[in-house]
């Protein structure tokens, strides 16, 4: 099995704050990595600095084996990677269609592409010129999930997907990452506080705490939940 994703020793923050210390995490092809943490451990600012939107103070990433650090993110998706962000994630003057054709870059391929994601979500294609920012809060999380999908990305860095969703919304999201996955061998980063939804997902688990790691093991172990909820709660 090839390695998707491979940080080492990453140290990095916003000007003099540093937030990550020596952070080291590997996904391999076909792997999903949930990392949990509660708000303000770091994860958000480990994708920004995978993706070059922050510059690494020290250490390595790489993607499929090629060093990225100074990279501009336009670059990543040319190797395949979508990210998936927390916040102001969709364009909301553009229509469905638009904000999704954003994501695939080549055109051409863009009516079967949607064919295949509006499998997954059937309002994509009903309502591909509705303006995205009249969307239901459920289903702009539902677009953002469609448009890192419709690429067919070999990486996916998706940052807290599930936040404000109702139950029935995330169950849909894990069906689809695990399709995902499944069909493609898509490698996923999995930025969470949800554990029930992350440990569903994951084939391992990483807690970050104050920037850094400080628990990781197979998701399926018995007691994972148990040992995550912990850290959390502190």
């Amino acid at each position: 099995m090839s390695e998707a994703l491979a940080v080492e020793t990453l140290t990095s923050g916003y000007g003099e704050a540093m937030v990550l210390r020596d952070v080291n995490l590997r996904v391999m092809a076909g792997e999903v990595l949930a990392v949990l943490g509660k708000n303000g451990m770091g994860k958000t600012t480990l994708l920004k600095t995978i993706m070059g939107f922050l510059p690494a103070y020290r250490g390595r990433v790489s993607i499929f084996s090629k060093p990225t650090i100074g990279e501009p993110p336009h670059h990543l998706a040319g190797r395949a990677v979508a990210y998936s962000p927390q916040e102001q994630a969709i364009f909301q003057e553009l229509t469905v269609e638009e904000n999704l054709k954003l994501g695939l870059g080549r055109r051409a391929r863009f009516a079967p592409e949607l064919k295949r994601v509006a499998a997954f979500f059937p309002f994509l294609a009903e309502r591909r010129r509705q303006l995205a920012g009249t969307l239901s809060g459920g289903e702009q999380k539902m677009l953002i999930m469609a448009r890192a999908l419709i690429a067919r990305p070999k990486l996916m860095l998706v940052d807290e997907i599930t936040e404000g969703l109702q139950p029935s919304i995330i169950l849909r999201l894990a069906d689809v990452l695990r399709r995902e996955k499944s069909a493609n061998g898509t490698a996923i980063l999995l930025i969470e506080q949800n554990i029930s939804f992350a440990l569903s997902i994951a084939d391992r688990y990483a807690v970050l705490s104050r920037g850094e790691v400080v628990d990781e093991g197979d998701a399926r172990q018995p007691g994972a939940d148990t040992s995550i909820a912990e850290h959390l709660s502190v």
